[in-house]
């Protein structure tokens, strides 16, 4: 009997269908004449899951005893047993209660599908294991229920159950996911609508990498390398020159012929970093792939058109775009074929595009050719040869004999072989010369002369040339990995400490000079802008005078701390530098330091330019706000007090007592609401002068919501309170603002709320933001026309306030967006309509750019006592 197959729905969230399905797949198989059972369904009292149920053979639950609390599990024993054809097993991540055979319900599933029973099971994306830091930082909630992605990508078949955010959350409202009392709390938090639109993604991305591995799987288990143009990729190989944009722009330009078609950058780094590209150049090319919409990769070797085609493959590439080489047709001629050449000859079904560019041919000149020895150890080998030599020749000398040639031959080769293992090439090639001629002069009859009568001895000489060159060779191969290593390692390690200054907290660009100084044993470094100002700087305790560089050159100080250098930054600085000369490597590294250095300063700039506007902003906002809801309401209170007053001072007609009080209340009325807006005109002359009243300070919400419901006069007959004042932090607000706003939102909801109905206030704390939700059950508002209420003053249906929200939301959202907050309308579950302010909680303990209590925001100028009362 073989293994079951297993077949996983998978879903971005509860509520999207996955157990529905289920269901009806079981439903069709057994109508196919498969012997199909459920094994466990959880319904969670959803009434069209419960129907699917009918007609499909359940198996009893076990039911399980922990802590005197009886719990009713999957029984593993009895489906066995059973042994259907089909399983239905829903909650792949679920824990089985204390007592059951396996602790998680994925191993019930292994064992019906070692006894060749088939299973068809559902998982929601957040249980699997290796997403769940990821889903934690979406919704703010960390699963403690997972299934290991092994698991789940050895299923025989993988499904998406998928459905729109928008409609799982009509669903939720509708009360098809969760009963009602949890539906408000699930709607203000895992059901929020960006976090269902990231699940939603993380999902489908993480089965479309499903499919890629599966995709390469195949073809490796079927021994397929040819590509399969599934879709076009297009790689772009990247030399870190001039070229590259050139190549990239071509490469964008190719991938975007064909519906899907992906762009791949990739830079191969030879293993000794010798050859490495212009980090500057690089970096730039880096972000123009990620503004293209392609990725960047980069990969190590030392054959790089193997190491390219190899990429080009495992990335299952249809197109491969290469420059044309730099190299001049002398260095071509010398070195042989270029990479473009090789790469052709091996890409096989890959097309590959040589791309001309303005760097193309390069100058005449000849190929280079450089060891990895140091002069010292050259110098020594040199030295060994000169004094070996004549040593050696003594002691053969004084030993000689008529048999001993071969023993002298040999010495003179280990005299070659130590000089190459010192020295390299150079001191090898020079020993060998020189034993050949000592050997011949004073060992080879005719002695004393430098003839070579016999043809072996040329052969002999020629083998002492060849020895020593194949040892140099291993010699300086060796000292390059050597140095390779020891310079990457420490290449990474600065690296490594210039990232991780930055990002522990430390300022930028003060601690990018810092780690400079002390990586290059610098005496000083300056970070100079284009007008001559000294933006940032970092030296030893004891620097000397800084003298005037010149750019491009070094400048001596006329001491013994080195010479003054500099580096550009972009076209908007300079690093100045000022200390021992650098070598040409240590400059590379320089490149990179100094890209870091341009998104620091670009980084500060737009910070600071944010922190300029802030105070503006919020200004603004309060402006318009205010301003449009003056030149909305001030006509109507202005033509009802005219015309009450007009009607009162009438000799043409005879007014009873009643009549009187009625016109007097209406000017009364309307004369309140002129205050109201005068009130408004005096906020916005100190949005104007800047010293508008916005004290943002820690606040309980409860100092809030009691002096506006007493201000509107609201009881518990009128409004249900759902606020655990305990369990809330405080919030950043203005109270006087905040209060204005529950005003006028609780008055709103109040208005259109139906007869005999409480409206709802309830407040509730996530991810460092606290919301306050107004919740009503009155007509609503179509989702269509939900945001013209945030319109200035805006009804919806002026005429007819029974339609919307009626006036002062635009008000509203102007001030809470002033104190950094958000206000949206939602649908309430059932019908009707939700108002959610969301404010930030205020820091346990003041931190540095916060507000902290009695403490205005950056910018704002701390309002006085009397501005506070005046705010109605």
């Amino acid at each position: 009997m073989g293994r079951g197959r297993l077949r996983v729905l998978l879903g971005a969230a509860p509520g999207v269908g996955k157990t529905y399905t289920m269901l009806e797949e079981g439903a069709r198989l057994a109508a196919e004449g498969r012997d199909v059972v459920v094994a466990v369904v959880e319904t969670h009292g959803r009434s069209a899951t419960a129907k699917m149920l009918g007609g499909l053979e359940v198996v009893p639950r076990l039911s399980v005893t922990h802590r005197g609390v009886t719990l009713s599990e999957m029984d593993l024993d009895a489906v066995l047993e059973r042994h259907p054809d089909v399983a239905l097993v829903d909650e792949l991540a679920h824990s089985n209660a204390p007592g059951s055979r396996h602790e998680k319900r994925w191993n019930d599933v292994e064992t019906l599908l070692d006894a060749g029973i088939d299973v068809m099971t559902t998982v929601n994306i957040q249980h699997i294991e290796s997403l769940t830091d990821v889903v934690e930082q979406i919704t703010g909630a960390r699963q403690q229920e997972t299934v290991p992605d092994s698991i789940v990508r050895s299923a025989d078949q993988l499904e998406v159950v998928d459905l729109a955010p928008q409609a799982l959350r009509d669903r939720l409202a509708d009360g098809r996911v969760y009963p009602a009392a949890r539906i408000d709390a699930a709607l203000s938090n895992y059901f929020r609508l960006g976090n269902l639109t990231a699940l939603r993604e993380l999902a489908l991305l993480w089965l479309a990498d499903e499919v890629d591995s599966a995709l390469t799987n195949y073809r490796a288990a079927h021994g397929i390398s040819n590509t399969w143009e599934a879709r076009e990729r297009v790689v772009v190989a990247l030399t870190g020159g001039p070229e590259g944009e050139t190549l990239l722009r071509r490469g964008a330009r190719i991938a975007a012929r064909s519906a899907g078609g992906h762009l791949v950058a990739v830079h191969v780094t030879s293993q000794d970093g010798l050859r490495a590209a212009h980090p500057g150049a690089l970096a730039a090319q880096r972000v123009l792939v990620e503004s293209l919409g392609g990725t960047f990769h980069q990969v190590v070797g030392d054959d790089i058109p193997a190491a390219l085609v190899d990429f080009a493959r495992g990335v299952n590439a249809t197109q491969l775009v290469i420059g044309v080489s730099r190299r001049s047709r002398l260095s071509a001629a010398l070195s042989g074929p270029g990479i473009g050449s090789t790469v052709v000859r091996a890409s096989g079904d890959i097309d590959v595009h040589i791309v001309t560019h303005a760097a193309a041919g390069g100058r005449l000149s000849l190929p280079k050719f450089s060891g990895s020895l140091t002069m010292r150890r050259r110098l020594l080998g040199f030295g060994l040869a000169l004094v070996g030599g004549p040593l050696v020749t003594w002691l053969l000398v004084v030993l000689r004999s008529d048999e001993s040639i071969t023993s002298d031959v040999l010495t003179f080769q280990l005299l070659v072989v130590l000089v190459a293992l010192l020295g390299g090439i150079w001191p090898a090639l020079f020993a060998a010369l020189l034993s050949g001629l000592t050997l011949d002069f004073f060992f080879v009859a005719p002695l004393y002369t430098v003839t070579v009568s016999e043809p072996i001895h040329l052969l002999a000489l020629a083998l002492y040339v060849v020895n020593a060159v194949l040892v140099s060779v291993v010699v300086d191969t060796a000292a390059r990995r050597s140095r390779q290593a020891r310079r990457a390692a420490a290449e990474s390690e600065l690296l490594a400490m210039v990232a991780g200054s930055v990002l522990r907290g430390q300022d930028a660009l003060q601690a990018l000079l810092a780690r400079t100084r002390e990586a290059f044993r610098l005496d000083e470094v300056r970070l100079v802008g284009s007008g001559g100002e000294v933006l940032a700087e970092d030296s030893s305790p004891e620097p000397g005078p800084f003298p005037e560089p010149v750019e491009g050159k070094r400048v001596s100080t006329g001491s013994t701390s080195g010479s003054v250098s500099t580096v550009p930054v972009g076209d908007r600085a300079v690093l100045e530098l000022r200390g021992p000369d650098l070598a040409a490597s240590e400059r590379r590294l320089l490149g990179v330091i100094a890209a870091q250095i341009e998104q620091a300063l670009e980084h500060r700039d737009l910070s600071a330019t944010a922190q300029e506007l802030k105070p503006l902003a919020v200004a603004d906002r309060m402006r318009s706000a205010l301003l449009a809801a003056v030149g909305h309401d001030l006509r109507r209170p202005l033509t009802a007090a005219t015309a009450a007053v007009s009607g009162l001072r009438s000799t043409e007609v005879e007014l009873s007592g009643a009549d009187r009080a009625e016109l007097l209340d209406t000017a009364q009325e309307s004369l309140d609401t002129l205050a109201e807006l005068v009130t408004d005109l005096l906020d916005v002359s100190r949005v104007e002068a800047g010293v508008l009243a916005v004290s943002i300070i820690p606040l309980d919400i409860d100092d809030v919501i009691v002096p506006a419901l007493d201000e509107l006069g609201l009881g518990p007959e009128s409004v249900e309170l759902a606020v655990a004042a305990d369990d809330l932090p405080p919030v950043l607000a203005d109270p006087v603002l905040l209060q204005r706003v529950l005003v006028n939102l609780l008055s709103n909801a109040v208005r259109f709320a139906p007869a005999e109905t409480r409206i709802r206030l309830s407040a509730s704390s996530f991810q460092g933001r606290v919301e306050l939700r107004v919740v009503d059950t009155g007509p609503g508002i179509p989702g269509d026309r939900r945001d013209e209420v945030f319109v200035p003053f805006q009804r919806l249906g002026d005429t007819d306030n029974s339609t919307g929200l009626g006036l002062g939301l635009a008000l509203s959202k102007g001030f809470v967006e002033g104190m950094g907050g958000t206000i949206e309308a939602e649908d309430t579950p059932g019908g009707g309509l939700t108002m959610v302010v969301s404010l930030p909680t205020a820091p346990s303990v003041t931190e540095p750019g916060v507000a902290g209590p009695g403490i205005a925001e950056p910018g704002i100028a701390e309002p006085s006592k009397d501005s506070a009362e005046e705010k109605p």
